[in-house]
Parts: C-alpha cells; structure tokens; sequence
C-alpha cells in the first residue's frame, strides 16, 4: 500500500508542477503583452501631444 501512495503522491506532485510551470508561462505572456500595450498606447500619446499646431486661418 506504500508504494500505491508513493506512487499517487509522485503523480500528484508532477501534475500540480505542471500546472503551476503552465500558470507561471501564461503569466508572463500576460505581463509583457500588457507592459507592450501600455507602452505603445503612451508614446503614441506623447507623440501626438508633441506635434507643432499650425495656426488657422492665418
């Protein structure tokens, strides 16, 4: 019965690592296409803000 709980306890252990090295990888994805957007959305932004007006009409 030992080796059953060893064995169960190997296979539990090897899913949960799994799934946390797979929650970890989606993480990451995440973060650096946020950090991405995030940056991108900001220097479209200030460049827009950077632009000369011209003055109407003048």
């Amino acid at each position: 019965m030992s080796l059953w709980l060893s064995a169960a306890n190997r296979v539990a252990s090897t899913g949960r690592g799994l799934a946390m090295a797979a929650t970890r990888r989606q993480q990451a994805t995440t973060s650096a296409t946020a950090a991405k957007e995030i940056s991108s959305f900001w220097t479209r932004a200030l460049h827009a803000a950077a632009k000369p007006r011209r003055p109407k009409g003048g």
